[in-house]
């Protein structure tokens, strides 16, 4: 149950990752929950792990991470076309 748990904790981090950067239009589901995921573990990493927490994710670092995640996937990818 805790894999599920985080699966739509990560979701939800990365959809608003998505909606603060104006990209989660473009994002399925599946991008969203990985954003979601990635990001949380790259801002935790950066900023540690303060603030509130769902599902061993700390709130605040993981969307700011998503965020991050997301607008650097986007510059690279939107540079390609």
């Amino acid at each position: 149950m805790g894999f599920i748990w985080s699966l739509i904790v990560g979701a939800i981090i990365g959809v608003i990752a998505g909606a603060i950067t104006g990209k989660g239009n473009s994002m399925g589901w599946i991008a969203n929950i990985i954003a979601g995921l990635v990001g949380s573990a790259l801002g935790q990493a950066l900023l540690g792990h303060w603030g509130p927490s769902l599902a061993g994710m700390a709130l605040v670092p993981s969307i700011i991470g998503a965020i991050i995640l997301v607008l650097i996937v986007s510059f690279f990818l939107g540079r390609s076309k």
